[in-house]
């Protein structure tokens, strides 16, 4: 059953007339979705220190958020997060993202490094890709400048976060030149073709529908043929084998749900050890709206649990 907070947010949004992301010029949906912050996000949380960076990337600069959790000292080595926001590689940003980064900093004890990384359909597939290997880069090459231990560094992110940081974690495997601790999955998508059950099941009357995820999918794909590839899709990867650990988090009511857990499983059959935990009352996108609902409270908890305890010395 869909939680009762969940289903009280699906009806405020009916409410307020909030439009579905898909009927949206791509520039109102970043708006819109910017301005529903207010709605479900608590108040950014302090933190001992935040500022804005920036990356050299293969096509210009990548801004970056860093974040250091209260009652870190300037001067200690911490162990680091780079996270990728979601938002089907079109909508999302650094702002949209800063609460949940705070969080997950001052309950991990971790830094984190928030990626603002290019988007369709201005820049297509795999710029994205391109970006966040960038940027995860850099913070490892920047790590003494950023008083981060290079050796305990994460990956993670949520919905096209959790895309991208699958990927990175396949492709820094592949290059054998930066060393992932953990992967951190939120809802991610795995598979661009779109096939599982729950995008059937759930395709409509949870706020990500099936259309929208059509909508994120054309806007950031321009060839069929790339949804074979497994920088879109990682779950097609033919070799999954010696990744780190992962979190694999889905939520119940989510079109996304199958496809995460195919993920997690394909993870553990390749020989890693990876964790499934699916929130069944919940919907995609959950994990930032701990305002109104009780269970982000508890998955932000539960993934900086899994951080601080992947990540110790």
């Amino acid at each position: 059953m869909l939680h009762p907070q969940a289903k009280a947010f699906i009806d405020l949004l009916i409410e307020k007339g909030v439009p579905p992301t898909h009927t949206l010029p791509y520039t109102d949906a970043r708006r819109f979705y910017r301005e529903r912050r207010a709605l479900a996000q608590p108040e950014p949380g302090e933190v001992a220190e935040v500022r804005d960076l920036s990356a050299d990337g293969p096509h210009g600069p990548i801004p970056l958020r860093y974040y250091r959790p209260l009652g870190s000292h300037a001067a200690a080595l911490l162990p680091v997060l780079v996270y990728y926001h979601g938002g089907g590689w079109t909508i999302g940003d650094l702002d949209t993202h800063d609460t949940l980064c705070r969080e997950l900093s001052n309950l991990s004890g971790c830094a984190v490094v928030a990626v603002d990384y290019r988007m369709g359909p201005e820049h297509r597939f795999p710029a994205a890709v391109h970006d966040v290997l960038a940027a995860t880069r850099w913070v490892r090459q920047q790590a003494a400048s950023l008083k981060v231990d290079a050796n305990r560094l994460a990956v993670g992110g949520d919905s096209a976060g959790g895309n991208l940081a699958a990927v990175v974690a396949i492709a820094a495997r592949d290059a054998g030149d930066l060393p992932i601790s953990f992967q951190l999955l939120i809802y991610p998508a795995t598979d661009m073709r779109r096939g599982h059950a729950s995008h059937t099941t759930n395709g409509q009357g949870y706020v990500l529908t099936s259309d929208s995820i059509t909508y994120f999918h054309d806007h950031y794909i321009d060839d069929p043929k790339h949804d074979h590839d497994w920088r879109a899709s990682p779950l097609l990867h033919e070799n999954l084998e010696g990744l780190p650990p992962a979190l694999v988090i889905t939520a119940g009511y989510d079109p996304l749900r199958d496809e995460g857990l195919d993920y997690a499983r394909a993870l553990t059959e390749a020989g890693n050890r990876a964790s499934y935990v699916c929130f069944e009352r919940q919907i995609h996108g959950f994990i930032t709206m701990g305002r109104i609902l009780d269970e982000a409270n508890t998955a932000v908890g539960l993934c900086a649990a899994e951080l601080r305890r992947a990540l110790k010395p």
